[in-house]
Parts: C-alpha cells; sequence; structure tokens
C-alpha cells in the first residue's frame, strides 16, 4: 500500500522541487536557494554588492580626475589670461621723458629673441612712444643671417626718418658680423674700450667627408634632377665650378654689407686695408679706425647724450603665457603626427 507520507508520493507536502542556480545549475533539493555548496547563506548577494560598489567607485574616481583636470585648465586659461593683461598694461603709452631700450642679444636668426620679427616690433613700439626721446639698441652679439640684419637695418633708417628720433648703439662684450650689420644705421656707436668689435664679412661652412667615406668603404648613393641639386652635399666631391659659384655669392653679400657700413659711418670711418677683411678688433681700437664713436655704456648715454636717465625696457620677448601656447600647439602637434603615422601604419 502506497504511503503518503513518503518524500516519492506525488501529493506529499514535504515534496520540494530543486531551486535553479545562478550559475546554471541546480541547487539541490532540501537545500535552500541562497546558501552556497559550503552552507554560507547569501553569497550571491555579497558578490553582487561588491560589483556594485567597485563600480561606484571608480566612477567616484572618474569623476574626481575630471573635475580636477577642468579645474586644472580653468586656472591655466586664467593665468593665460591675467598675463596678457599684464603685459598690455605694461606696454601702454608712458608719456614721460624716457630712453628707450631694445636689446639685441645672442644670435641673430629667425625665431631667436634676437629675430627681425621681435626687433622690429619692438622698435616701432619704441618710436611711436610720444615719451621715448631716443631708442638705444643694447647690443651683444656675434652675429647671425645677413638677412634678418638687413631687414633690422632697414627697418632702422626707415623709422628714424618717419619719427625724427636718433638712434644709438651700445655694445656690451660683441657686436660682430650680422650685429654690426645693425649698428651701422645707429647715429652713433658707444662701446666698452673691451668690447669686440667688427667681423665685416661672410663665411659658409661645412664638411667634406669623400675621402672618410672610401676609405670606410662606404658609397654615397645619392639621386638628383639637376645637376647642381647635390650642391655643397657634405658626401660628394665639390666641382670647381661649384667653388666658384659659392664665392661669387659671398662676394656679393659682402660687397652688400660693405656698402651698408660705409653709409652708415660715412666720413667717420678711417678705411684700411684689412677694415672689411673679416678681423675684428676691441673697443678702444674701433673708436680709433671709426667703426665706432665713443667710449660709454647704457647709463651714460641715457644720461649724458639722451638727456632722459629714465630707461625703459621695449624688448620684445616670448611670455609665460606665449611659451605655454607653443607648448601646447607643439605636443597638439606631435599627438596629431603620431596619429597620422598609426593611421598610415594601419592602412599598409
Amino acid at each position: 500500500m502506497t504511503d503518503p507520507t513518503r518524500p516519492d508520493f506525488p501529493g506529499s507536502q514535504s515534496a520540494e522541487p530543486a531551486a535553479p542556480d545562478l550559475w546554471g545549475g541546480a541547487t539541490p533539493a532540501g537545500v535552500p536557494s541562497h546558501a552556497n555548496a559550503s552552507g554560507t547563506p547569501g553569497w550571491e548577494r555579497e558578490v553582487l554588492e561588491k560589483l556594485v560598489l567597485s563600480t561606484l567607485k571608480e566612477q567616484r574616481s572618474a569623476r574626481r580626475w575630471r573635475n580636477f583636470m577642468r579645474l586644472a585648465w580653468l586656472l591655466v586659461i586664467i593665468t593665460i589670461a591675467v598675463i596678457l593683461f599684464s603685459k598690455e598694461a605694461g606696454t601702454a603709452s608712458k608719456t614721460t621723458p624716457h630712453t628707450a631700450v631694445v636689446d639685441i642679444k645672442g644670435e641673430i636668426a629667425s625665431g631667436n629673441e634676437a629675430s627681425a620679427e621681435f626687433v622690429v616690433a619692438a622698435m616701432r613700439s619704441a618710436f611711436e612712444d610720444s615719451g621715448a626721446q631716443a631708442v638705444v639698441l643694447l647690443i651683444n652679439s656675434p652675429g647671425g643671417s645677413p638677412v634678418q640684419a638687413g631687414i633690422i637695418n632697414d627697418e632702422i633708417v626707415r623709422l628714424k626718418a618717419k619719427h625724427k628720433k636718433p638712434v644709438y648703439a651700445v655694445v656690451e662684450e660683441t657686436c660682430a658680423s650680422a650685429a654690426y650689420y645693425i649698428a651701422a644705421a645707429a647715429d652713433e656707436i658707444f662701446v666698452d674700450k673691451a668690447s669686440i668689435v667688427g667681423s665685416i664679412g661672410v663665411l659658409m661652412d661645412g664638411f667634406g667627408f669623400t675621402g672618410t667615406m672610401e676609405k670606410l668603404g662606404v658609397e654615397r648613393r645619392l639621386l638628383t634632377a639637376g645637376e647642381n641639386k647635390g650642391f655643397l652635399d657634405p658626401f660628394s666631391p665639390q666641382t670647381e665650378h661649384q667653388r666658384e659659384y659659392a664665392q661669387q655669392m659671398l662676394n656679393q653679400i659682402h660687397q652688400q654689407f660693405i656698402s651698408v657700413v660705409k653709409t652708415g659711418r660715412g666720413d667717420r670711418l678711417k678705411e684700411a686695408p684689412d677694415t672689411f677683411s673679416g678681423l675684428f678688433w676691441t673697443g678702444q681700437q674701433a673708436v680709433e679706425m671709426g667703426l665706432a664713436d665713443k667710449l660709454g655704456n647704457l647709463d651714460y648715454v641715457a644720461r649724458e647724450v639722451v638727456k632722459a636717465e629714465e630707461v625703459v625696457d621695449y624688448t620684445r620677448k616670448d611670455n609665460v603665457a606665449e611659451r605655454l601656447v607653443k607648448r601646447f600647439g607643439a605636443a597638439m602637434g606631435a599627438g596629431a603626427a603620431k596619429s597620422l603615422q598609426s593611421s598610415a601604419l594601419q592602412l599598409r
């Protein structure tokens, strides 16, 4: 006879179907669904809680980092704005009588602080200021690009004629080559007795490695369209025609330099056989040769010559904001270049 109290009896109240497991299995009959094999209740809930808490923690961390970056960029923008505003306020017209100074220091080259772009901009500001009684070019440079020097020289002549203000060159340690090209346009040149002045010449330098390459067994493979396209290539032999052509160019630029010096110095120049040979002299010798006028420094010129002891610096320089912008632009450019490179590699 069938016992209705047996667990396998269909109508028995103690019969309990197997509960499905969250991981795809089934919990054995008689074991609660919220217990694992070890008998610990609520383990699924604990796992879910940990996952949720971990996700929330990561989201909070990401949100804090985004807020920090936004604050950092806001501070950078505010700093740039303050610096630019301070710069504009500092370069406002100064109407009281003063001596305007423009520095020409270091190599005269495009992109440097002694570039034509910076020097010309500073000179224009100085000439246009009604309080500037004269403009002093404070020079300490070994030279540089004849093109940059020529641009500055021409602008000095133009601004003097337009504004009717005198221009004085004051030499510190060195005023050589392209720097003297600029100084020659000044009304007077003041030097220290130990300054280095002159070097009125032009050069084009390079190296030749053809003999060395032959000894090492290295073959130079240079393909050109045009017989002179490899002109001055250090790994190719130089022909006599190329050497003569380069020398003609140097001679022409040298004559331009000489003409500028003669025009600027006029009758004060005591020309000697080696005046335009590329030699340089002390400041004391330069005065004797007529390459300079007197001994004196910036304070002396402002006090005794210009008669305006207050000195105002008009030198154009990169400020902090401009350097940040340039670095940011360079970083963006580098990032773009890397992106393009990555794209190109993927297309191969």
